[in-house]
């Protein structure tokens, strides 16, 4: 069986108003991975994923680079176990 996890990884830097949530959808669903990526109020974007942890970490290195616009500063990970509440890979409007 697949090496299944969850990561939880913050972005810092220019991330919001940048495409960088759709650019981390397309990525992940490439990938295969299930999760969420949204704005935080201060300027970061939260994306949650869960799925093969190869593809996690080929993920988290996509987001530490971002789309054309963006300017990433950090990525803070947190790794979890894989649950399967997700399905497929949203971007979220709201705060929670």
């Amino acid at each position: 069986m697949s090496d299944l996890a969850a990561v939880n990884a913050i972005i810092h830097g220019r991330v919001q108003g940048v495409y960088y949530r759709a650019f981390a959808r397309r990525r992940a669903a490439t990938l295969g991975l299930t999760g969420y990526a949204h704005n935080l109020p201060d300027g970061t974007v939260e994306v949650h994923a869960e799925g093969e942890k190869e593809q996690l970490q080929r993920l988290i290195g996509h987001l530490e680079n971002g789309p054309p616009a963006a300017r990433v500063n950090k990525v803070d990970t947190d790794w979890s176990e894989y649950t399967g509440n997700y399905t497929g890979f949203n971007i979220r409007y709201h705060t929670r």
